[in-house]
């Protein structure tokens, strides 16, 4: 007979990142929350690489923390090594990213659930979502017990079905060797929810005394720490940092594989999940990258308190005999030895199509999707995807607005809109070429851009609300103030700017023109600026790129307004679009599949062309004009 607990607002299964967000969303807006996990040491674990942000991934983790939520505090209290990428190019692509302490992180990240209100931390394995009248009414563990429940949000990462594959070693197991969920894909399949095989992989784990560093290149963080969290200073985090390493493959790591490929359970056929393009193993690249005579591979350690290793850049599925001889044809590498294997994964996840933009399937009120599971891949990617469905999942119990995030608003909205409107036929993976006004989408403005929408939700407190109102207002006013600042053509001017390689004046011009010269910038002007007054760091930093962007961020603003337009442009739900004469076949079957949300939407699907959209504009204007000529009969 099955045990009944007492009710949960809301049930997350999954302690991963998308998991841990999830719950501290729902459970921080008072709904009492429970989150399983099949492994206590599966809480925010990191069985992958051992660090937090990176290309447009750092830019996720900060809108997480513009909204409320978890990572970026945690990272900034475990980190070992912080850098900033990319600052040899403009602001829109520079990304913090920061190597982490893995037991650190996954361990005070669990003391954060352990110690929050209205959460409990469950270790069981569910599997079963209970549904009702197409409404979740609990959730049932392997056990055959019961929670009932109003809002259910599967956070499941790569462990449903899972198994772990090198050469001819086949382990049912999810990552790091932790028990699968091998029960709740049965249960989704009964619901109708359409499931795929992805498969991931991940890199051998070295003993550092058996690697030579003499024979790499040392990688050291930045001296100026950048903090992920807005609500921290530099100051307050700094440490002292572990340096990572890059060596490379050679000619002879490349013949190993190539002599070895048919050992690969990637092309054996043994591994019948997609794998991520973006992150491909090592013999996929040798073989897709023929031309190629070596590739980077980055030795990063997983912790203070380890030796193991991560080799960046080698993940691999071949047999054990053969990753022995590959990583010891790497320079530094000749004596390693290796503490974890290379593997391949293999999990079920859910076609994302079926979710709303609110994360929440289509077919079954209540019941939520984030992370891994949607078919993304990635730490950053899951945590900002569990977020957005705690918060909403919250909202929908407490009768509000839900919080959908436009592509001009974050790279969440951008991430969150690609899986739900594009077919996903691998691993999703956020890429800074992906947002089409990330000039708007900057890491160093998330806060401005969304703990508004944070402090709405709840989860931003009035003291950091009011904080970033007043940040806004001295930026506002010290842009104001630099073209209204006149500077003529004095001596004292004209000296300064040739110390500093740029052009003299020859008449006078404003502060903020001279700003705009790509050698120059706010700090530099100092001396000739009479009014200046102290101001902070992230101030001054807003201050320069609007000031030297002004004009392109301009011109993005107003394709964000024509952009609008579109969204606003809101298709209903219960609309046949078998019934739209003049709309191609392959536009209907995708709409009727996708049910897009509004007509911006619908023209990022693909196989909805220019026409068709045009063709669905004409027919919503006549649906529209028919449904308010009823209303208005109808109307006693």
């Amino acid at each position: 007979m099955s045990y009944v607990y007492e009710e949960y607002d809301v049930a997350v299964i999954g302690a991963g990142h998308a998991g841990c967000e999830a719950a501290l969303a729902s459970a921080r807006l008072n709904l009492k929350t429970i989150i399983f996990t099949v492994s206590m040491e599966s809480v925010a674990l990191m069985p992958c690489n051992p660090n937090i942000g990176g290309t447009s991934k750092g830019h996720l983790v900060r809108e997480i923390d513009a909204l409320g939520g978890e990572m970026g505090k945690n990272i900034d209290k475990t980190y070992i090594q912080s850098r900033m990428l990319n600052l040899s190019k403009g602001p829109a692509v520079h990304s913090l990213r920061a190597q982490a302490d893995k037991k650190e992180y996954s361990d005070s990240m669990r003391k954060v659930l352990e110690n929050t209100s209205n959460l409990t931390l469950r270790q069981a394995e569910i599997a079963e979502i209970l549904v009702g009248d197409n409404k979740v009414t609990g959730v049932k563990t392997y056990a055959g017990s019961i929670y009932p429940c109003k809002a259910i949000i599967i956070c499941s990462g790569t462990y449903l079905n899972a198994r772990c594959i090198y050469g001819e070693t086949v382990h049912m197991t999810g990552p790091n060797g932790l028990s699968s969920a091998v029960y709740l894909s049965e249960s989704l399949r009964r619901l109708g929810i359409e499931l795929f095989r992805f498969k991931t992989g991940t890199p051998a784990r070295i003993d550092k005394r058996t690697i030579d560093f003499s024979k790499m290149e040392e990688q050291k963080g930045d001296e100026k720490i950048v903090p992920f969290s807005f609500t921290n200073k530099p100051e307050d985090i700094r440490k002292e940092q572990v340096s990572c390493w890059l060596t490379y493959t050679t000619p002879k790591t490349h013949e190993i594989i190539r002599e070895n490929i048919d050992r690969s359970p990637l092309f054996s056929g043994t591994i019948t999940g997609t794998g991520t393009r973006y992150c491909p193993s090592i013999e996929d690249k040798v073989v897709k990258f023929a031309d190629k005579d070596r590739h980077q591979v980055f030795i990063e350690p997983e912790g203070n308190y380890t030796n193991e290793m991560y080799i960046s850049g080698m993940s691999s599925s071949l047999p054990e005999d053969v990753q022995v001889q590959m990583y010891r044809s790497v320079p530094g590498l000749e004596n390693a030895h290796i503490v974890r294997n290379a593997y391949a994964i293999e999990y079920d996840c859910i076609n994302p199509a079926q979710l709303k933009p609110t994360l929440e399937l289509k077919s079954i009120e209540g019941l939520f999707f984030a992370g891994q599971i949607n078919g993304s891949s990635g730490y950053e990617e899951a945590a900002a995807q569990g977020l957005i469905a705690g918060i909403n999942a919250a909202m929908k119990l407490l009768n509000r607005e839900p919080v959908v995030l436009g592509r001009s608003q974050a790279y969440i909205g951008v991430l969150i809109d690609d899986l739900i409107t594009k077919e996903t036929k691998e691993p999703y993976r956020m890429m800074t070429s992906r947002a089409e006004y990330r000039l708007l989408l900057r890491q160093d403005n998330a806060d401005l851009r969304l703990t508004k929408i944070g402090y709405q939700v709840g989860l931003i407190d009035e003291e950091r609300y009011q904080a970033v109102l007043n940040k806004e207002k001295r930026i506002y006013e010290e842009i104001k103030r630099l073209k209204n600042t006149v500077i003529g053509a004095g001596s004292k001017v004209q000296e300064l700017l040739k110390s500093l390689n740029s052009a003299p004046l020859t008449t006078a011009t404003t502060l903020a023109e001279l700003i705009k010269r790509p050698e120059l910038n706010y700090e530099m002007l100092e001396s000739i600026d009479p009014n200046r007054v102290s101001l902070p760091e992230d101030v001054i930093e807003q201050v320069n790129i609007n000031i030297k962007y002004e004009g392109y961020i301009a011109r993005q603003l107003r394709q964000v307004e024509q952009h609008k337009k579109m969204e606003n442009k809101k298709i209903p739900e219960e609309l046949d679009y078998s019934s739209i004469s003049g709309l191609r076949l392959e536009a209907r079957q995708k709409l009727q599949k996708f049910r897009p949300a509004s007509i911006g939407q619908a023209s990022r699907i693909s196989g909805v062309s220019p026409a068709d959209i045009s063709v669905l504009m004409v027919y919503l204007m006549n649906y529209n004009a028919s449904q308010k000529d009823a209303l208005k009969q109808n109307t006693p």
